[in-house]
């Protein structure tokens, strides 16, 4: 007599559900896919701007140093489930990819949905059933063991409270009287955090998580653009791209970050790669006070190296106004905010220009400063920092420690990186070594 196969559900069809949901159907496991919106992978495929950067083919070692939150916790999932792995899973179904720039990796056709229609096609060839439009309200747990799940109530069967003619109902499961019941030996929860709601993260795997007694840490929008205080200036500035500058943001006199790259100016404040990447530190910091933005312009250059090409731009430009002799050296539309940074009179003749004056250009330059106010909100964000503590998670199979056979997967838990397709690769690696880690249990 053949043994029945173990029944995984996977709660959520993003990265980490589906990377959880394959890895589990390979293991063996009979895994049925559970998600509420129409589509699989909402959220991805609007990643990298449609064009979606599934991971970073750079050393593992990178990996971790990519990573803002919790790195330590990521050995098992990186290791066991690296970024090569991950890119050779999406050839081997015929997903050609490139890598670009920083060790991005992305689909050659620059399509997000060739992602998606590859992941599907590898689902499908494993026999997971897809359940989509699928609502779960929530986790049938008795006695600190999770036996399924709680759906939207329809059917005959109705789910009145996990143990509730024993009197061993679990904490919160009241208030899902009325839902039905699927059964299964695991369950893994990998719902997503708040940002982009309208993808559906909304935040259900947190409270869930909560009601079962796990610490959800403080959650924060990150890699979102920054507002900041200088308002006329940066509207002056808006849709102005920054290459190859340097960027410091400090709270008080620490510095939190510090990069170099590419920056864009909004009609809000400042974003960009570099700055995406510095909201994640500072999204702590900017809560308590305003954070400081100090710009390097000409970072290549040193103090002095920049007043000689200062000298050299005003020498062919001697009977200028100052004005109309920076054209060499700022983008068009950073002219005016120089000029009134510097102190210097606009239509000052640049031979009557002091070595003090230079001096002052020459520090604007490398040091052009704005005041970060607060981080735009969920609906621009392209990650949540915070989530289920990493604390009550085994890291090796991603099994919760608070109750037998739940596991969480992806941008649930408290696990964020940079921009450059590394916390794609923390929903790959997760959801991974939570589809193995229920294959496993005893």
């Amino acid at each position: 007599m053949t043994q029945e196969k173990r029944h995984v559900i996977v709660v959520g069809g993003g990265a980490a559900g589906m990377a959880a949901a394959i890895a589990a159907a390979r293991s063996g496991c009979r895994v049925s896919l559970y998600e509420k919106n129409e589509k699989l992978g909402k959220k991805l495929f609007i990643t990298g701007k449609g064009r979606c950067n599934i991971t970073n083919a750079c050393d593992t070692e990178d990996l971790f140093r990519a990573v803002v939150s919790n790195a330590k916790f990521l050995y098992s999932s990186f290791y066991g489930f690296t970024n090569q792995d991950m890119m050779a899973l999406l050839e081997d179904a015929g997903l050609r990819l490139k890598t670009e720039r920083g060790n991005r990796v992305f689909p050659a056709s620059d399509k997000s949905s060739d992602v998606i229609s590859t992941l599907e096609r590898i689902l499908k060839k494993e026999g997971v059933s897809i359940h989509l439009n699928s609502r779960v309200e929530g986790l049938w747990v008795e006695e600190g063991i999770c036996r399924g799940i709680l759906l939207e109530g329809r059917g005959t069967e109705r789910y009145h409270g996990a143990g509730a003619e024993s009197g061993t109902m679990d904490s919160g499961q009241s208030r899902y009287a009325g839902c039905r019941r699927e059964a299964a030996d695991s369950v893994i929860v990998a719902t997503g955090g708040l940002s982009y709601p309208s993808t559906g993260s909304t935040g259900d795997g947190y409270r869930w998580a909560e009601e079962l007694g796990h610490k959800i840490t403080d959650l924060s929008p990150a890699l979102v653009p920054f507002e900041a205080a200088e308002a006329l200036e940066v509207k002056a500035l808006q849709g102005l791209s920054l290459k190859n500058v340097e960027a410091a943001v400090y709270a008080g006199g620490k510095e939190l970050y510090r990069e170099f790259g590419e920056m864009l100016f909004t009609h809000f404040g400042v974003s960009g790669p570099i700055l995406l990447s510095a909201s994640s530190y500072g999204a702590k910091a900017i809560k308590k006070q305003p954070l400081r933005l100090v710009i390097d312009l000409k970072p290549a250059l040193t103090a002095e190296q920049l007043d000689e090409r200062i000298l050299r731009d005003f020498g062919e430009a001697v009977n200028k106004q100052f004005k109309n002799a920076l054209n060499h050296l700022y983008p068009a539309k950073m002219i005016p905010v120089i000029i009134a940074r510097s102190g210097i009179h606009p239509d000052k003749k640049v031979n009557e220009i002091t070595k003090e004056e230079r001096r002052r250009l020459a520090e604007v330059t490398k040091g052009l400063e704005f005041t970060l106010t607060a981080l735009r909100s969920f609906k621009e964000a392209i990650i949540t920092q915070g989530g289920i503590s990493v604390k009550q998670i085994n890291p090796s199979t991603m099994e919760s420690k608070q109750t037998a056979g739940l596991y969480f997967a992806g941008e649930v838990l408290d696990l964020d990186a940079v921009t450059g397709g590394y916390n794609l690769q923390i929903a790959w690696s997760t959801g991974w070594c939570a589809g193995t880690g229920t294959a496993s249990r005893e």
